[in-house]
């Protein structure tokens, strides 16, 4: 590649990092230029990427039949009914339209539909293995060794022994589960000692576990930030200004 070409690329990605990160000190115009620049950049992006990544695949190559047969049969046959998808979808982009703009309800009814109906599947197989994961057993069936032992197998025969080691962790999870249910009992007024001490247990660790939360996110954002600067410092002054 062109070192100048290399050069001149890397020196705008550098003006652009410093641009966004201005926000830091205020509000200004650089910024502003340069979110605008990178939401245009994405927006394109996003268009090209629906074509490559999902249309393409899902979509044009099962009309025309020319979609590998992964057990190596050849080209597989062509599903025309998928042309149907195509009106259907730009139905949607009349929503531009000041006349026509109605007939854009048409495909959001009918995602909003097929959506609907997921709904009952999609929450299980997001939820239930939570609901599944909260059982524990509260009693070890064995007493030796008190720690969990690196041979112990993830699956199949021997995975289920509990040792004294889970009994501590699974305790632990079941008392912070309960703590926090209920503190969303807002059906009654909660008078009880030993059902106001849970809720307060369940509002303290709820604010333990969003606190959690919020130093991942923190850490992320720094994250960024470190490969931005190394981008600057290292990979852009040192490589091409220093030993240039």
């Amino acid at each position: 590649m062109n070192q100048n070409y290399l050069f001149w690329r890397y020196l705008f990605t550098v003006f652009a990092t410093l641009g966004l990160y201005s926000v830091l000190y205020r509000e200004n115009k650089l910024y502003r230029f340069f979110e605008h620049l990178f939401l245009g950049l994405a927006a394109g992006w996003t268009m090209v990427a629906l074509w490559t990544e999902t249309l393409y695949d899902s979509w044009y190559l099962k009309i025309v039949g020319t979609s590998a047969d992964p057990t190596g049969g050849g080209a597989g046959n062509g599903y025309w009914a998928y042309v149907l998808l195509l009106p259907i979808g730009a139905m949607g982009y009349l929503v531009f339209s000041k006349k026509h703009n109605w007939i854009s309800r048409i495909p959001i009814g009918i995602i909003v539909g097929l959506w609907s109906g997921q709904q009952i599947q999609i929450w299980f197989n997001r939820y239930g293995p939570q609901i599944n994961s909260s059982l524990r057993p509260l009693w070890p069936n064995h007493l030796t060794p008190f720690t969990i032992p690196a041979d112990r197998p993830p699956t199949g025969p021997g995975s289920g022994a509990t040792y004294p080691a889970d009994i501590i962790s699974n305790w632990v999870l079941v008392i912070t589960l309960i703590s926090v249910l209920s503190y969303f009992l807002f059906s009654f007024d909660v008078r009880g000692k030993a059902l106001r001490a849970m809720t307060t247990a369940g509002r303290w660790l709820l604010m333990v576990g969003f606190g959690a939360i919020f130093g991942s996110t923190v850490m992320m954002r720094f994250s960024l930030l470190i490969d931005r600067m190394y981008f600057i410092w290292i990979e852009f002054f040192r490589t091409m200004i220093l030993h240039r």
